[in-house]
């Protein structure tokens, strides 16, 4: 069976899970519930290498999950949701902060996920479609690009029929989420609340403190004013606000890889 390139990059999440926590008895629990017991119990070196603690136990696991996957359609959930519930992984991270907290996984019945992974280098801006506030969108790409980062912005993008999986797809790829909350626009409060539920750091701005939701007070923001002064201190502000973010991911990354943090 032909075995998608999404799939195979969860296939490979899957496997460092397994590398991590699998027993002998996990394997053949596994092989068991898919029916792929022979491959599993058969194989010349999987249990071998994990009782020996041999290094090539992480290319046996690799080959022998995707040889379950590719046996049936089905076994991939089945695997999915073995390594899932026993150990709590399983699927992509696409969150920008890296932490040892519990981890879940869900399928959106709104969206389709799109099949490019999140750019560790993408800012999204989300804010209302307004000619005043171009000048706005341009000092957020200034302070992305000066950041060695870059900008998109949802009315650039037409991949689908429907506005809002573009959107969607959006804040799914950005490590950044900087929302204009400026008029308190109904749109953006919906975008700010999809990028916090999918664990991406957000940037709130206003051109007025009122605008900010009250659910949202709580959390640091940026206040400009829309004129050049205005908009060059947001630039500076901006800027300097993603440099940190970015060097936070790169220190937090190598952390949790020392650690043997999955995802």
């Amino acid at each position: 069976m032909y075995v998608d390139a999404q799939t195979r990059r969860k296939v490979l999440a899957l496997k460092d899970v397994a590398v991590k926590n699998f027993t002998h008895e996990d394997w053949l629990e596994l092989g068991t519930l898919t029916g792929c017991y022979d491959l599993v119990s058969s194989h010349a070196r999987l249990l071998r290498s994990l009782s020996f603690g041999d290094d090539d136990y992480a290319g046996c696991a690799l080959e022998v999950l995707m040889r379950i996957v590719e046996r049936e359609e089905a076994n991939f959930s089945e695997v999915e949701n073995y390594i899932g519930s026993k150990f709590g992984g399983g699927g992509q991270t696409i969150s920008s902060a890296v932490n040892t907290g519990p981890r879940i996984y869900f399928q959106p019945s709104a969206f389709t996920l799109p099949a490019e992974l999140p750019d560790p280098y993408l800012v999204s801006a989300m804010m209302p479609f307004s000619a005043g506030l171009n000048g706005v969108y341009n000092a957020i790409q200034q302070a992305s690009s000066q950041s060695g980062m870059r900008c998109e912005r949802a009315d650039n993008i037409w991949k689908e029929s429907a506005v809002i999986q573009d959107i969607f797809g959006l804040i799914y790829r950005s490590f950044v989420v900087v929302c204009d909350f400026t008029g308190k626009n109904p749109n953006v409060f919906y975008e700010a609340g999809i990028a916090h539920t999918l664990g991406k750091h957000v940037i709130p701005i206003t051109q007025s403190a009122d605008d900010i939701p009250f659910d949202l007070r709580h959390h640091r923001y940026l206040h400009y004013l829309n004129n050049g002064e205005g908009l060059a201190a947001l630039t500076t502000a901006l800027a300097s606000r993603l440099r940190t973010l970015h060097a936070n991911r790169d220190s937090a990354t190598s952390a949790a890889a020392n650690a043997g943090v999955f995802g």
